[in-house]
């Protein structure tokens, strides 16, 4: 049995000499095969079928069988020409499936047939032809051509017109608000002078910021980040604007408010606009800019800078945190992006804190109004409740630090500042007599 077992099949089935022989032939075999196969691998040029042959036909054989494994590869857009032969490809198959068709159907078939492959093939001509165009379109640069009627409604954007309104205004309010007669030429001097500062300063302004606003989605269509107008076009408007402005209010003011304009041109341009991207200190050096133009107006009714120019300028210094503060909080996503350094970005609670803390400021520069005898003690009283409601809003952005709060916070500023500023004229001092004020100084 053990030597039974130790024999292939043909030395099981034969016995004797013979089963003997099978199986040392069979040994003999089975010692040489590897060799062979070792020969077959070495000689590769020279055979037929190799071990790759056997595993590229394993694999094309399991591709075809299941055809889920094949990588789902997004398609390559097909050229026109290939598209061409599948159509004509398509059209050979219809005309032989025709002709083995019953006559009969056949007549009736082919003009449909032939209808339907030219508008197939037509619409597949066409549609990578206008793909390709529209890509190539959108790869190419324009160049843009400034027509002259678009080009007051550029230079509007670039100065800020909405911003520029309200420097005007406040200069105009802290004009009025200066003591002695009103001077109507002296007026009209200080406000289009202050126009042309304010229109140079913000024009420079988004000069310096081209490749920052293009990061954001709150100034991407400004006119230089668009390239509706030029750099140089830019920059000279800028001077046309900056120098008859401070030239207006130095010789046809006085030299004071000159200053001041001039000053202010540089304090936006050359300070405030870098310091965005360095430190939070802009927010500071912003509200200063801000807190200047109705010291102008004052400056410009009186050629000097009295307690009521200051009093204004505090007004407005403490009004634009709450303002700016609940505006950059709906906006940190864009300021981020863009590279800004604002409060509301890096010390987000700081941001909400000097808001409610300006707020709170606003009721106490109200009641020193009629202590330096800008207006009567009756303003303090009618502007308490507008000041406690804008310092309500504002514990409310520091408590709940959201956008709806934030929001609410902003939307009050607008009215909360025009509103002030009408109530302190209404609320204005009679002039007394004997008052001697020389307004161009």
């Amino acid at each position: 049995m053990m030597a039974a077992s130790s024999y292939t099949l043909s030395s099981r089935l034969l016995t004797g000499p013979v089963g003997r022989c099978a199986w040392h032939l069979e040994r003999r075999a089975a010692q040489e095969t590897p060799h062979k196969f070792m020969r077959l691998f070495r000689n590769v040029n020279k055979q037929w079928i190799t071990f790759q042959h056997f595993n590229f036909l394993k694999r094309m054989y399991v591709t075809q069988l299941n055809r889920s494994l094949n990588q789902q590869v997004k398609p390559k857009p097909e050229p026109v020409a290939s598209f061409l032969e599948k159509t004509s490809s398509e059209a050979k198959e219809i005309d032989e499936m025709s002709s083995l068709s019953p006559p009969s159907l056949s007549l009736s078939r082919k003009p449909r047939e032939k209808e339907f492959i030219e508008l197939d093939s037509s619409s597949i001509i066409e549609g990578p032809i206008e793909i390709e165009k529209e890509t190539k379109d959108e790869k190419q640069w324009k160049e843009m051509k400034l027509q002259l009627d678009d080009l007051p409604g550029i230079l509007a954007r670039l100065s800020k017109l909405k911003l520029t309104a309200l420097v005007v205004s406040t200069t105009s309010a802290g004009f009025a608000l200066a003591p002695g007669p009103f001077d109507l030429p002296c007026f009209l001097l200080t406000f289009l002078g202050t126009s042309l500062a304010s229109c140079a300063a913000n024009s420079i302004n988004q000069f310096f910021e081209v490749p920052f606003d293009s990061n954001m989605n709150r100034t991407k269509n400004r006119p230089l980040v668009r390239g509706q107008i030029s750099p140089l076009l830019a920059v000279s408007f800028a001077t046309c604007c900056a120098v008859p402005g401070v030239a207006m209010l130095t010789w046809g003011v006085n030299p004071l408010t000159g200053f001041l304009g001039a000053f202010n041109i540089f304090l936006y341009t050359c300070c405030y606009t870098p310091l965005k991207r360095i430190s939070i200190v802009n927010t500071w050096v912003g509200a200063v800019v801000g807190a200047i133009p109705p010291v102008m107006g004052w400056t410009a009714a009186t050629g000097s800078l009295d307690a009521g120019a200051f009093l204004l300028g505090g007004i407005l210094y403490s009004w634009q945190f709450p303002h700016f503060n609940a505006l950059s909080w709906g906006l940190r996503e864009d300021y981020s992006r863009g590279g800004y350094c604002m409060m509301s970005v890096t010390h987000p609670t700081l941001c909400r804190r000097v808001a409610l803390r300006h707020c709170l400021a606003l009721i106490a520069l109200c009641t020193a109004a009629p202590l330096l005898d800008v207006t009567t003690w009756t303003f303090p009283i009618i502007s308490l409740p507008i000041n406690l409601y804008i310092s309500y809003l504002g514990f409310r952005f520091y408590t709940e630090a959201d956008r709806k709060s934030s929001r609410k916070l902003f939307f009050c500023t607008l009215w909360h500042l025009p509103l002030l500023l009408l109530l302190m004229l209404t609320c204005k001092p009679q002039a007394r007599h004997g008052d001697k004020v020389e307004p161009r100084g």
